[in-house]
């Protein structure tokens, strides 16, 4: 046999032996052995007499305080575990009530990719009339159904249930409503939940980044083909609807008599864009998320009620809350908690409860970024236009939307093909240009002073947009603070406040 190479220092007293192979540990341990019994001849282990234990008291000892409980957090590992068996995400379920338009034709998008085919959910109340000139195309906000208002089919109360109907603002005696999901939603219409019918797989995060403006083109097409009409009487819509309906107007001003936009903007602005973004964050960092493809398995609601809960905060003003809730604590005669304790920790709680699996978290992500990328700007539409025409040239089924892997980072000014960053005067000189098209289109605005997510200033940037560009027919309704606190959701809450000057917009002159 050959000889061990082993160093005096791995020989060492108590030293543990690293990177020795097994073989030189098994010839080591016999020689080691006999070393230790001799040691033990020499030198005999006296036995002491065993003493008696301490008390149990001395040996363990109580913690100083009582360990605090998280019923918010069993919740939600309950919720985890109950997946086996349920809940079912509500928007998975066989929703009734809407009815299906397929457009078997390819929808190019704004960025680049493409839905070979695509469905848009819709809903509709009223009679539209012989030569279709009465049509309403209502938009929906970020996670709004085409359920707009209860109808035969769907008895349950819509979304703006007490703002249609007989004699209401928009008035069904009057007008036929339409109300469709958008496209990137999860209530019927083509979204990440849906199958690529490339490969017949959901999209999860396959499905390509849309637009508002890639929204309202799938609307058009609607309106066109499944019933034949030319020109709406109105778009009409609040939030992320008040833009689809400057888009719808810009995109096809010949296919619109007059358009409405409630609390919403001609262009995302950064406050806007950080808060969705942090929501957009707190949902993809769900271990449940798993990079969108989470479907069949348990969903990320963890991260969709925090999420939910960061928009709420958005959705509604100090000044209410402060009215509303105060300090109040939900039991005061309890001691303070780390979960939810006062009376607005309780909302927040309850809002992202119901809501974290009403809707679908990929829709939450893609509907959101289409949010924050809506400006209306000539430049921004003219590249939108630019890249369709590319991908329609090169190959109808072409897909040149792919991400890089690494992290975008803020590239300097004058590095190649990166734009100038226009100056204050040159990017409102850019969007004036872009609102162009509505130049002679009959404009109502609303805005609320207590909007902190929608501020005010953004619904007057729109009026001024658009008279600058020379269009004199703008209607411009401020609510102050002292006739709504309800901040962005006044929308939603203030039928009269809201509901009368859009009734008597949308029925002067006809």
């Amino acid at each position: 046999m050959g000889r061990l190479h082993i160093s005096a220092r791995a020989l060492r007293p108590g030293r543990v032996l690293r990177n020795v192979s097994s073989s030189a540990k098994v010839a080591l341990a016999a020689p080691m052995q006999q070393h230790s019994v001799a040691r033990q001849a020499a030198n005999p282990i006296v036995q002491e007499t065993p003493t008696t234990p301490p008390p149990v008291s001395s040996r363990i000892r109580a913690p100083s305080n009582a360990q605090m409980s998280f019923p918010c957090l069993d919740i939600l590992e309950h919720r985890t575990r109950s997946f086996d068996t349920g809940p079912e995400p509500i928007y998975s379920r066989n929703l009734t009530g809407y009815e299906i338009y397929r457009s078997s034709q390819p929808l190019r998008l704004d960025n680049g990719g493409i839905l070979r085919e695509f469905d848009i959910a819709y809903e509709t109340w009223g009679q539209l009339n012989e030569d279709k000139t009465n049509a309403i195309l209502l938009h929906t906000g970020l996670s709004a159904s085409s359920h707009a208002h209860s109808h035969p089919k769907n008895p349950s109360p819509g979304w703006w249930e007490k703002f249609i109907g007989p004699g209401c603002a928009i008035d069904t005696n009057k007008f036929f409503v339409i109300c469709t999901n958008v496209i990137g939603g999860c209530y019927g219409s083509s979204g990440p939940s849906s199958i690529d019918p490339a490969d017949g797989e959901r999209y999860a995060t396959r499905f390509p980044i849309v637009t508002v403006d890639d929204m309202t083109r799938a609307q058009h097409r609607l309106l066109t083909e499944e019933f034949g009409i030319a020109k709406l009487h109105a778009s009409v819509g609040a939030s992320m609807g008040g833009m689809q309906s400057l888009s719808f107007g810009t995109q096809f001003p010949e296919s619109v008599g007059r358009i409405v936009s409630i609390s919403g903007c001609a262009r995302s602005h950064p406050y806007s864009i950080a808060m969705r973004h942090t929501q957009r964050q707190v949902l993809m960092a769900d271990p449940n998320w798993r990079r969108g493809f989470y479907y069949d398995s348990v969903p990320p609601h963890a991260g969709m009620k925090l999420a939910r809960e960061i928009a709420t905060i958005t959705y509604r003003s100090g000044p209410e809350w402060e009215q509303r809730f105060g300090r109040k604590r939900a039991d005061p005669r309890k001691q303070p908690a780390l979960c939810a304790d006062f009376l607005i920790e309780t909302y927040l709680d309850h809002q992202g409860e119901k809501f974290c699996l009403e809707y679908d978290a990929n829709s939450l992500l893609y509907v959101s970024k289409a949010m924050d990328l809506f400006d209306l700007s000539r430049s921004t539409r003219q590249k939108a236009i630019d890249t369709r025409a590319a991908q329609y040239l090169a190959d109808a089924d072409a897909v040149s939307c792919a991400l890089p892997r690494n992290p975008y980072t803020e590239q300097p000014e004058g590095v190649a093909d990166i734009p100038r960053q226009l100056n204050f005067d040159e990017a409102r000189d850019d969007l004036v240009a872009g609102m162009a098209p509505l130049q002679e289109m009959p404009v109502f605005v609303l805005g609320v002073e207590s909007d902190i997510l929608f501020p005010s200033w953004q619904q007057k940037e729109i009026v001024d947009v658009l008279r600058d560009g020379g269009n004199t027919k703008v209607e411009h309704v401020e609510l102050g603070s002292d006739i709504s606190l309800y901040g962005h959701d006044t929308f939603l809450l203030s039928v009269i406040d809201v509901g009368a000057p859009l009734k008597k917009f949308l029925e002067k002159n006809i």
